[in-house]
């Protein structure tokens, strides 16, 4: 029993005023045919050497032995609940005509009712995925008034925009689903999307490399994973590369340009757009060792000042581009028989 505070009121067990301790004491119940331990909060008499709640300690110690099972059966506490609605700010009747439940369902949630596996995974899949969300809520707006629709389209996009960068990540690595086992293919490692971003912005600061341009930066990323193959056995990025008219492009490339870190900037030209990536700062590169920098080194001084045509032309020259058909995956064996670069530093590693 641990005293959380005191406080001078009428006790009602001895009926007479005087310091009451407001204590905690864990309850061990059976709750839907479960063992659980809770936390249970009562007042104590020290005249009477009692413990006594009041009605507000009844509810309170409902909640936390229905939360205690919610936890033991891996389902959404009272809060958690609460939380997944105040996250987009709408109401519990408004969320419930959004998933089409009765309109009393969620106000239950949050209080004394635990609720079933089916509800729980929706509220689970509206905690984790807000573009869902905005779905229901666009298919919901006629049942909405008009100004609450609005609030909660406001709030839901600003979500989702706080949660742009996990759903480019989990997009891009659906895309690498396939490609999950260790093989040629990825360089015999797993995809590593803060290398990934490392690399790019290590590129980036650099002045050793010039116009680094879409085209030339994703070649830069597959000589960078075919030397380190080359002189590791295993690529940096886990990245995989289809051979493609202007050289090697990693699978995903349109998200990964978007990733939170990644120095683009998308420049206008007319007839179409292009991207440009420079970032003005020497950031710690967290996620890359001393030797991969040191392989980066390399890339940078064979192509570093290369124009994207040059770099492009070298590509093709590469047995690995030159066996590969067109738009297949490129297979990493090739990277052995590396043999347009040339630098002290590769011979020393």
């Amino acid at each position: 029993m641990n005293v959380i505070r005191s406080e001078m009121r009428l006790c009602t067990c001895c009926m007479e005023e005087h310091q009451v301790d407001v204590v905690s004491v864990i309850e061990c119940t059976s709750f839907k045919k479960r063992k659980v331990e809770y936390e249970a909060q009562y007042f104590y008499c020290c005249n009477t050497n009692e413990l006594y709640t009041d009605e507000n300690q009844l509810q309170y110690n409902d909640i936390s032995l229905k939360d205690a099972y919610r936890k033991a059966e891996g389902l959404l506490t009272s809060d958690e609940i609460s939380n997944v609605r105040v996250a987009y700010d709408i109401s519990q009747r408004d969320l419930c005509i959004l998933l089409g439940w009765g309109e009393k369902t969620i106000t239950r949630y949050e209080s004394h009712q635990v609720q079933d596996r089916a509800h729980d995974a929706i509220l689970k899949k509206i905690q984790d995925d807000t573009e869902w969300y905005l779905s229901l809520l666009t298919e919901s707006k006629k049942n909405l008034a008009e100004r609450a629709y609005q609030r909660y389209l406001k709030y839901a996009k600003l979500l989702y925009e706080s949660k742009r960068d996990v759903y480019l990540r989990k997009a891009i690595e659906a895309e690498y689903i396939k490609y999950k086992d260790i093989s040629a293919l990825n360089g015999n490692v797993c995809l590593s999307l803060d290398k990934v971003i490392d690399i790019i912005r290590y590129f980036s600061t650099l002045s050793r490399v010039t116009r680094l341009y879409k085209v030339k930066l994703m070649n830069l990323l597959w000589y960078a994973d075919a030397l380190s193959y080359k002189m590791r056995g295993t690529a940096i990025t886990g990245l995989v590369y289809l051979a493609m008219s202007m050289g090697a492009l990693p699978i995903g490339h349109h998200s990964i340009i978007n990733l939170d870190g990644v120095p683009c900037d998308e420049i206008d030209e007319g007839e179409g757009s292009t991207y440009f990536f420079y970032l003005d700062e020497a950031p710690v590169y967290e996620h890359l060792t001393k030797d991969d920098i040191s392989i980066l080194d390399i890339i940078i001084d064979n192509f570093g000042r290369m124009s994207k045509k040059q770099i492009v032309d070298r590509m093709h020259e590469e047995e690995a581009y030159r066996i590969t058909p067109l738009g297949q995956e490129i297979s990493f064996e090739y990277a052995k028989n590396l043999h347009t670069i040339s630098n002290e530093r590769e011979k020393g590693a």
